[in-house]
């Protein structure tokens, strides 16, 4: 896996704070992004399931046991 730099600006007494606690900048933001993307992705797929609902509401229920059963035969 190869990785990247990310730049980011911070005001110095912010800098000056984490120096002080002994933060480990990379391992916080890594964490912070990864749950960032984690979020969003999940948040892509609930509006992707809320589409299929609404799509498989429009089909009759007689239509989709039918095709089951068909299925089942195969």
């Amino acid at each position: 896996m190869t990785n990247v730099v990310v730049t980011v600006r911070v005001p110095r007494t912010l800098k000056e704070e984490i120096g002080r606690y002994g933060i480990s900048v990379s391992e916080v933001v890594r964490r912070a992004l990864e749950e960032e993307v984690e979020r969003r992705r999940l948040e892509e797929a609930t509006k992707a399931s809320d589409g299929l609902g609404e799509f498989f509401a429009k089909i009759p229920e007689e239509e989709i046991t039918r095709s089951i059963r068909e299925s089942r035969l195969r």
